[in-house]
């Protein structure tokens, strides 16, 4: 009997050595026979039907090189994938369930006295290849909905976060400016608002990301309005916040337009924070903006180490630097800066890029009028 029709003839005594190694590592109480078995018979029938299929030599390298699989499999391996995740299963476990579902077929059928000798290579084969396409594209889509899940937890989260906060940093301001304090108390009271404001930053942030990570687009509302204006006050507010620092700014040309104020001064804070933290701190941090038809260009520019080239394919990617190596973030930061500042720019139709030669980082961005 070949492999594929020995499955297919014993999938009831396959799937009871499946369920009793899933209640073995099962986490928590015991599930049901039904909730053990999650899709295990869909696994087996789209197994064998595979190995049943015809098989070119090029077909066969396609699938060893994950380019060629079953849709059968593909979408078994989803549902079991998703069940596992939501059942509480970590990757160990899922990928132990396979090694086990594995060693159980060849085991059971070695048993056997009806299976074809000659055939056992051959069939052993391709039931290696459907399993180890499953345990891929399982593994793929186990990962997706945990990414997936983990953002809705963070967007949740950072959502009931804003209610709280926005109660302190009122109250704080409250206390900065009518609740006559002077000397200490008064110094206090401003450094609450600062760092609950900055609380808020970081809330909005994360937002953003979780918003974008899971399909929506960022929101913009344009209106009329003044870009030197807006700059103004967001250097005004970066001096506050870095005294020992040095920042200038140019402007060319006519810079109003109709974009979102809010947004915009978003991606320049983000911006010229990430010259901070970069920069060297005895240079100064240049802001300018120049126009053109119907462009405008505005450029952050700071003095400090060149970012090395494999960094820059990776620096508007959420908390990467380069390849393998995390963001070195400074204390109060989630490594998002850059990556909403591009979600900024491409929200309003724009774009942003980066250049870093000889000890200098420039920031352009792109927005039209």
């Amino acid at each position: 009997m070949r492999l594929s029709d020995f499955i297919l003839a014993n999938v009831e005594p396959i799937l009871m050595e499946w369920e009793e190694f899933a209640r073995s590592i099962w986490p928590g109480e015991a599930a049901s026979p039904r909730i053990l078995r999650n899709h295990a018979d869909a696994i087996l029938i789209a197994v064998a039907r595979d190995m049943q299929e015809s098989q070119t030599d090029s077909q066969q390298t396609e699938k060893s090189k994950g380019k060629r699989g079953s849709a059968e499999i593909d979408k078994a391996s989803v549902l079991h994938a998703i069940s596992r995740v939501e059942s509480g299963f970590d990757l160990r476990q899922v990928v132990a369930e396979f090694r086990a579902l594995r060693a159980s077929v060849l085991h059971l059928w070695s048993l056997s006295e009806e299976r074809e000798d000659h055939s056992q290579i051959v069939d052993m084969t391709r039931f290696n290849e459907s399993i180890d396409q499953f345990l891929s594209e399982s593994i793929v889509n186990y990962a997706q909905h945990v990414d997936q899940s983990r953002e809705i937890f963070l967007g949740i989260l950072g959502h009931d976060l804003r209610g709280p906060l926005h109660a302190v940093t009122m109250i704080a301001e409250l206390l900065e400016k009518h609740g006559n304090l002077e000397g200490l108390s008064l110094k206090m009271a401003s450094q609450m608002a600062t760092s609950a404001r900055a609380m808020g930053q970081l809330i909005a942030d994360l937002l953003d990301f979780t918003g974008a990570r899971l399909g929506a687009k960022m929101a913009v509302h344009p209106s009329a309005m003044d870009l030197e204006t807006l700059c103004q006050e967001v250097l005004e507010e970066m001096e506050a916040v870095h005294p020992t620092r040095s920042f200038t700014f140019e402007r060319q040309g006519e810079v109003r337009g109709s974009w979102d104020s809010a947004r915009l001064r978003q991606l320049i804070s983000n911006l010229l924070g990430n010259a901070v933290q970069h920069g060297f701190p005895t240079t100064p941090i240049g802001l300018s903006i120049s126009a053109g038809g119907n462009e405008l260009v505005l450029e952050v520019r700071n003095q400090g180490a060149s970012i090395p080239q494999d960094s820059l394919a990776l620096i508007f990617e959420p908390m990467r630097r380069s390849s393998g190596q995390q963001l070195s973030r400074p204390p109060g930061s989630i490594g998002l800066g850059l990556y909403i500042a591009r979600e900024v720019a491409s929200a309003h139709g724009g774009s942003i890029d980066v250049r870093s030669v000889e000890g200098e980082t420039v920031f352009s961005v792109r927005l039209p009028r």
